[in-house]
């Protein structure tokens, strides 16, 4: 499995602010893309600093995805008002996820 770990910033998000509003959107363009596994999303409401963790199935995927999935990262972040701070790709050692 590959992982695509995209960081963001943009303004801090107050407590009561709805982290999930455009979530199912975004997902739904990404998940039918070949090879998705799944996707985390992460914030820090304080400093307004994200990160997006996307898993795949192997490496082939995660590159042929690049196109789209850099399309949809760029649309989401300026809707957000965020800007993309990095794009890095991972091998996954090892993940465990308690039910």
């Amino acid at each position: 499995m590959f992982a695509r770990l995209s960081t963001y910033q943009g303004s801090p998000v107050p407590a009561e602010g709805d982290l999930t509003a455009h979530s199912e959107e975004i997902v739904r363009q990404v998940e039918d893309l070949p090879g998705f596994r799944g996707v985390y999303y992460l914030v820090d409401r304080a400093s307004g600093r994200a990160a997006s963790l996307t898993l795949w199935d192997d490496e082939r995927t995660m590159r042929e995805s690049e196109e789209q999935a850099g399309r949809i990262r760029e649309e989401t972040a300026r809707r957000e008002g965020q800007r993309v701070v990095s794009v890095e790709r991972f091998e996954v050692g090892f993940s465990r996820l308690r039910p």
